[in-house]
């Protein structure tokens, strides 16, 4: 299994440098252990409690891309503190990383206060993504009920590539006209495929709307 190395410490002193070391040595004697195949090693030196940690992101970043299998860290606090550490937890989780750590010698065994908090996050985010599906598909009935086709209207609905990503003024004119709000808009566009906010359709309609006058 393929691995990557983070090793943390909380401040910028020069004196922590040593301790950034001794943790990368300990813990490629763990990923030998386990015969761990290690494709990365990241240095950090930032607090626990931050959520925008480059090191951290960058450890995200590849386990999002299916880089690696697992994540070897000192102990449990070395990922986050708080709540930074139970949303990196649950995002490890999402992207099926495991964790490793030295003063387990093995696998993260979370404690039952944490897994908790977990299952209750991965419920929150399920509902979410409920939530939102629901307002798609309510925001698509509305348009259709009120004479919209997207099968006449969208020439590359089933195209790949850029073009699908591009912002379609006509489709979000003939929206507004229908009564939809911006938000409705962007929900119905996106549930076609486009990726695109409230904000910008709200922008290009009015950028439409002046090119008119």
């Amino acid at each position: 299994m393929k691995a990557v190395i983070y090793c943390r410490v909380s401040t910028e002193k020069e004196t922590q440098a040593s301790s950034l070391e001794r943790q990368e040595m300990e813990l490629r004697q763990l990923a030998d252990q386990f015969h761990f195949d290690v494709i990365e090693v990241i240095h950090e030196m930032k607090s626990g409690f931050e959520i925008e940690r480059e090191g951290m992101l960058q450890v995200l970043d590849l386990a999002k891309e299916g880089h690696v299998d697992v994540i070897l860290v000192q102990d449990e606090t070395r990922i986050g503190r708080g709540s930074a550490k139970i949303a990196i937890l649950h995002t490890l989780r999402k992207y099926s990383v495991k964790c490793y750590t030295i003063s387990e010698q093995g696998e993260l065994q979370l404690t039952e206060a944490d897994s908790m908090v977990l299952e209750i996050v991965s419920l929150v985010e399920d509902y979410q993504r409920k939530l939102h599906n629901a307002k798609i598909k309510r925001g698509m009935r509305r348009a259709v009920t009120n004479g919209y086709r997207p099968e006449r209207n969208l020439s590359n609905l089933t195209e790949g590539g850029r073009e699908r990503k591009e912002v379609p003024i006509e489709e979000i004119v003939r929206l507004r006209q229908l009564k939809l709000t911006f938000k409705e808009i962007a929900t119905t566009l996106n549930g076609l495929g486009f990726d695109i906010s409230k904000a910008t359709v709200h922008r290009r309609y009015q950028e439409y709307i002046e090119a008119q006058n």
